[in-house]
């Protein structure tokens, strides 16, 4: 029985949005793509000093376990090129598993839900794109409860293709 995913994809380095295109197309030798919300340019959180990102969220359905599909991303970053030099830097892709099913995992190599999700709008504001009743298992509040109570704050706007 597959298992849904929620995936956050983000990118601020070179062709910003052919790196979260080719990771899109990556991501289909793990499962069935169930939808894909618009690119969003947001301004960098934590690290501020450097280029604003594209992000974007994904829907995933997969028989694959979690740790399987945190292997297969991490080869994924690998294949296209991610360095990971600097805590928060620049990246030309960062993919992050938010959801999966209802689960609630907490081990050395893997979090779900995502420990900071919650946090950033960067991810819920995609994420409530696609899943706005989708509901994150430890707070039991919807994407959409969660995007709507977040303070004023972290730049996220619809990325219009110059």
């Amino acid at each position: 029985m597959p298992h849904l995913v929620y995936l956050s994809l983000g990118s601020n380095l070179g062709d910003r949005e052919a790196h979260l295109r080719e990771a899109i197309t990556h991501l289909q030798a793990n499962g069935h793509i169930v939808s894909v919300s618009s690119l969003y340019e947001t301004e960098p959180v934590e690290f501020t000093n450097q280029a604003w990102f594209l992000n974007c969220a994904l829907a995933l359905e997969t028989t694959e376990s979690p740790e399987e599909l945190m292997a297969a991303i991490l080869r994924i970053e690998q294949q296209m090129g991610r360095k990971r030099i600097q805590r928060k830097g620049p990246r030309i892709i960062d993919i992050d598993i938010l959801l999966f099913d209802d689960a609630i995992l907490d081990s050395p190599a893997l979090t779900i839900p995502h420990p900071a999700m919650h946090e950033r709008r960067f991810v819920l504001q995609p994420l409530a794109e696609i899943a706005p009743q989708a509901q994150h298992p430890a707070r039991k509040r919807t994407i959409q409860e969660l995007l709507d109570s977040l303070p004023a704050g972290q730049t996220v706007r619809r990325y219009q293709k110059n």
